[in-house]
């Protein structure tokens, strides 16, 4: 299947086909759509997706979006877990108020989960640290800090590292969305810093349908000489893909909405290419594109 090539009088635009929602929030939309079909109300604890868009699309639908305090409010309704996936409190409350969920946690993430919690679970035995290298508040590194009672040390970058007790034993993983070459330097570092005696263990869990799109959007970002990157602002994996297309073509801008391409000062007259986020629906870069014609 060849990217998706709209040719007008104005402009020559190109989407990238291998951009948009990846396995996990394929699913999740998929499971949302079949609930609202049936005519019940239907509640999402937190944004099923990072686009503020496609959570517009799915509330005109019926979908009611809440936080986890909302959440520990109700009683006997039907809740849908999006596929950043869930702390084991969430279980439990929902058990507890009689809440029916549809859980569309994403299979990646839930075996990261079972890892996760494994390692916890026998860090007691070595005195081990267990460390999530992942954005701080996301909500599946919170999902996985649950899995350890909120005792694992989340780090974000190398700088991060001022955190370890390197005289200890050290068990990394990662959330699924971040950067391949950010995981691996953070194991170079660790292995240099630790001390002799200590044991690391690093686990690569990171996703390959995202950290695939890397090469991808090298390639994707070459071929253009403009290229707009749609995605959410509260995209972790859209913030990501974004500076790695800004590194390869200075000519990146990033959007969230369709209107904001026409603040932009480009030039019509060159190839443009549209991708986006693991998050980032195709109908949206599709209207991004006709209001480039405007």
């Amino acid at each position: 299947m060849l990217n998706k090539i709209i040719k007008t009088k104005k402009v020559n635009i190109e989407i990238d086909k291998k951009s948009g929602f990846c396995f996990g929030v394929v699913r999740a939309i998929d499971k949302a759509e079949e609930e609202l079909a049936k005519g019940e109300v239907l509640y999402c604890l937190g944004d099923i997706v990072h686009n503020s868009k496609e959570v517009e699309r799915l509330e005109k639908l019926g979908l009611i979006t809440i936080n986890h305090e909302q959440f520990a409010q109700l009683h006997d309704v039907k809740v849908m877990l999006r596929a950043h996936g869930e702390p084991p409190s969430t279980y439990e409350i929902a058990k507890t108020n009689n809440i029916t969920l549809i859980d569309a946690s994403c299979p990646v993430v839930l075996r990261l989960q079972s890892r996760v919690k494994k390692a916890y679970d026998i860090s007691t035995d070595d005195d081990a640290q267990v460390v999530i290298y992942g954005q701080v508040g996301h909500a599946e590194v919170n999902g996985l800090m649950g899995q350890t009672e909120g005792k694992a040390i989340v780090v974000e970058n190398e700088s991060d590292l001022s955190k370890l007790d390197m005289t200890k034993n050290i068990r990394l993983f990662s959330q699924t969305t971040k950067s391949l070459d950010g995981f691996n330097r953070l194991i170079s570092n660790i292995s240099e810093q630790k001390a002799a005696d200590s044991n690391f263990e690093f686990t690569d869990t990171i996703c390959r349908q995202v950290s695939n799109r890397v090469p991808n959007l090298t390639i994707f970002a070459q071929q253009n000489d403009i290229v707009i990157f749609v995605s959410g602002k509260k995209s972790s994996n859209g913030k990501v893909l974004y500076q790695h297309c800004k590194s390869i073509n200075p000519d990146t801008y990033f959007v969230s909405e369709p209107e904001e391409v026409l603040e932009l000062n480009i030039d019509k007259s060159k190839k443009i290419g549209i991708c986006g986020a693991t998050s980032t629906p195709q109908w949206l870069m599709e209207k991004v594109a006709h209001m480039l014609d405007k």
